[in-house]
């Protein structure tokens, strides 16, 4: 018999993500506090964006926030980073992410 260590991510009392590390988990959590944080931001702005999409968009800036900082800092992307963003972006399934508290 094994045993296995989870950390789970919890909102509302509904579990988001498993991770076998603290330090990945911790990471999700924080990733997930951004976004919660993205979305009245983007809510306010003249965008007439419905609230879905607003979320959606929160959560995928949350993900790519260094490269975001790294945009907002004037400083050009490589083109292999703006590939790996495609790629993985392409692999979430944004119908499964929830990033309300």
């Amino acid at each position: 018999m094994a045993v296995v260590t989870k950390f789970v991510v919890v909102r509302e009392g509904v579990e988001k993500m498993t991770f076998t590390s603290k330090k990945e988990a911790d990471a999700y959590d924080k990733m997930l506090d951004i976004a919660d944080n993205l979305t009245p931001f983007l809510a306010e702005s003249e965008l007439d964006i419905d609230e879905v999409t607003c979320e959606k968009l929160s959560f995928y800036l949350a993900q790519h926030k260094d490269l975001l900082l790294s945009l907002l800092k004037g400083v050009v992307p490589q083109q292999t980073e703006t590939t790996e963003i495609k790629k993985k972006t392409k692999k979430a399934d944004p119908k499964n992410v929830d990033t309300k508290k």
